[in-house]
């Protein structure tokens, strides 16, 4: 996501909500059984000496758990004040402002991404350069775990918890976000989906594991 055009709404909501943002979904891992099952597998998969990014990070709540596991975890998000919020409050963790269409690392650097609803605020256009990103930051036959809402609708935001945004939620078809993946040399291993729990908006979950080919 960029930090200017379309994306500079984007970016300057999170901006607005984060400290609310923070409090709201820092304990959310924790009523989400299936994540952390998934994020856990995806450790398994991963050597232990090579860094995992969580992509979309928000106040770094994902990458802190995943920190707790012993892995080296990056945390990456288009907000300079959710960035500021995860350095604050997980020092154990590496934070990075950053672009999802072009991320702040080297090629290769990262053993696995997780992207958790972090690519729902792009384009359909942007999708497959989205994941070409996400391929070129992989090791070979690194992992990425991604979560989006399924669906074709966009919901905006013009308010949230009591301030003035300007942010669009996009649902996508899962065989649209595989189409992309593949497109960019990912093979899909896993697709799963579910239903929301009782804390959550009402929305059906998609979830995909990937593994980079090329």
């Amino acid at each position: 996501m960029e930090r200017s055009g379309s994306h500079g709404s984007v970016r300057r909501s999170y901006d607005t909500v984060a400290e609310k943002y923070a409090i709201s979904f820092r304990e959310e891992l924790a009523n989400k059984p299936l994540d952390r099952a998934l994020l856990a597998c995806l450790i398994e998969q991963t050597e232990k000496s090579t860094p995992i990014a969580d992509l979309g990070c928000g106040p770094g709540h994902v990458s802190a758990w995943l920190a707790g596991q012993g892995v080296a975890a990056v945390g990456i998000d288009l907000s300079s004040a959710m960035i500021s919020i995860g350095r604050r409050d997980y020092p154990e963790v590496e934070f990075r402002e950053g672009d999802l269409l072009e991320l702040p690392a080297k090629d290769g650097e990262f053993g696995a991404v997780v992207a958790l609803y972090s690519i729902i605020h792009l384009e359909p256009s942007e999708l497959r350069r989205a994941f070409q990103e996400i391929h070129r930051v992989l090791q070979p036959s690194g992992l990425v775990f991604v979560a989006f809402h399924i669906g074709s609708e966009v919901r905006h935001l013009a308010e949230w918890w009591g301030h003035e945004v300007d942010v669009d939620f996009r649902f996508f078809e899962p065989h649209n976000i595989v189409e992309a993946m593949e497109d960019a040399g990912f093979l899909v291993e896993v697709r799963l989906e579910r239903t929301s729990y009782p804390e959550e908006i009402e929305t059906r979950r998609a979830y995909l594991l990937a593994r980079r080919q090329t």
